[in-house]
């Protein structure tokens, strides 16, 4: 009952049946739980499986399975470690899909170095393992090896699936693998005999045109023999912008704006590509496009887990019990990257104001928010995770890379396009994404 009320969205009744309840076994647990991670409520999943332990309920390998993979959505790490707990404790990391769980945590969270090792200590691996090892590697930018566990998992006769193939597309495109790519494209269709579909279409528009081969690109675009989606127009616009190819991305802006016309992501990509290259007279034409169809932007927001309690911010925001240290010691580490050459990036702010106003504008973002606590309150030692539901902006990026320069953090930053991570000044994304 409570898992049709979520197929309805009705996840607040489901939650109310639940709890009125007079006898509640696992099953009726794992019912609520599969429909709240269905619905992406990742937040009032934690929050079920923590009652579960408060009220001592018995637990089984799927409650462990659905906690285990909304943990990275929330930048909960220390949930998942909890579960571990547990897992050993009953001996559910013996069972595959507990055991896939805690991989795919892992990858999601950047701790590569864990998902390998919870991987090599599996006694029994099947291609939902495989895969999940595959995709990490290649959300990281390690390319090469995933490539190499992809060798190795055919070795084994261990037959691929479609979500393998994705992977290692992924992987070849966030490394830069053109011919690999390609040979790795083929394989799916002669050897596998499999039908490419949408996201490994769009995985391979991704790759050619993040090494600059945008012509080839776009042209593998209109010969596609599927429908066109707006995920994969994104991945070329991306790389337009990046490449500064200015005809082809003002192209393929406007087609993405034509396909998707209801969502405030395709204006603000364009609005934001004009705004880079100071044709201010666009920027005005696409926000006036958004008034007149009354698209709104979708607000950005960041967490950070710290001390087992996640903390949100957005943009400006100035609710955060921590608000006046948090501001503190931005201004103060601004300073410092001001003297190793730090130049705000403030190509995105249209308003018409001054350069410090600019400057304080771009501060103030939700991911500079978020990390701050994790810098003021974590160990010096501790790699700090962040999580953002908006692509990060070109400045957040160069600033949290300066962060593990300059104040020697490691952290990772996971947005709506992929995982970020940062040691000793640079990224995993080789600032291409």
């Amino acid at each position: 009952m409570t898992f049709g009320l979520c197929q309805c969205h009705l996840t607040l009744d489901a939650m109310t049946l639940l709890d009125n309840m007079s006898e509640r076994d696992v099953g009726s647990w794992n019912s609520l739980i599969s429909g709240l991670a269905q619905n992406s409520e990742g937040r009032n999943e934690l929050f079920l499986f923590k009652k579960m332990r408060v009220e001592r309920a018995e637990v089984d390998v799927m409650t462990m399975s659905n906690v285990l993979f909304v943990c990275p959505d929330l930048a909960a790490l220390v949930n998942g470690k909890q579960v571990y707990g547990l897992v050993i404790k009953h001996r559910f990391e013996l069972y595959l899909p507990v055991g896939n769980a805690f991989i795919d945590m892992y990858a999601k969270c950047g701790r590569m170095e864990d998902a390998c090792q919870f991987f090599m200590n599996m006694p029994i691996k099947n291609v939902v393992s495989w895969t999940s090892l595959i995709v990490g590697y290649g959300k990281r930018g390690l390319g090469w090896e995933a490539l190499e566990a992809f060798d190795e998992m055919e070795r084994k006769g261990i037959i691929p699936n479609k979500i393998t193939f994705l992977g290692t597309l992924y992987a070849c495109g966030h490394a830069g693998l053109v011919q690999k790519g390609w040979v790795n494209f083929n394989t799916i269709v002669h050897k596998y005999s499999i039908i490419p579909m949408m996201e490994r279409y769009t995985c391979m528009v991704d790759l050619l045109a993040r090494a600059g081969h945008l012509t080839e690109a776009y042209n593998f675009v209109e010969r596609m023999p599927i429908k066109l989606e707006a995920e994969l127009l994104r991945a070329l616009f991306s790389s337009c912008c990046s490449h500064m190819n200015v005809e082809l991305a003002k192209t393929v802006g406007q087609r993405l704006i034509e396909l998707e016309p209801e969502e405030a992501g395709a204006y603000m990509l364009l609005s934001n590509f004009y705004g880079i290259i100071g044709d201010l007279e666009d920027v005005a034409n696409v926000r006036k496009l958004m008034s007149k169809r009354e698209i709104r932007k979708t607000k950005a927001c960041t967490w950070i887990e710290i001390n087992r309690k996640v903390h949100s911010f957005e943009s400006r925001d100035g609710s955060h019990p921590l608000n006046k240290e948090i501001c503190n010691y931005l201004k103060n580490l601004v300073k410092k990257m001001k003297n190793s050459g730090y130049v705000p990036d403030t190509s995105l702010v249209m308003q018409n104001v001054d350069d410090h106003t600019k400057d304080e504008m771009v501060l103030s973002h939700s991911e500079k928010l978020a990390i701050t606590p994790g810098l003021i309150i974590t160990p010096s030692e501790t790699r700090i995770m962040i999580v953002k539901n908006l692509r990060v902006c070109a400045d957040c990026h160069l600033f949290t890379a300066l962060i593990s320069k300059i104040e020697g953090r490691e952290s990772v930053t996971r947005d709506s396009s992929r995982f970020h991570h940062f040691k000793n000044g640079s990224c995993s994304c080789g600032d291409h994404w």
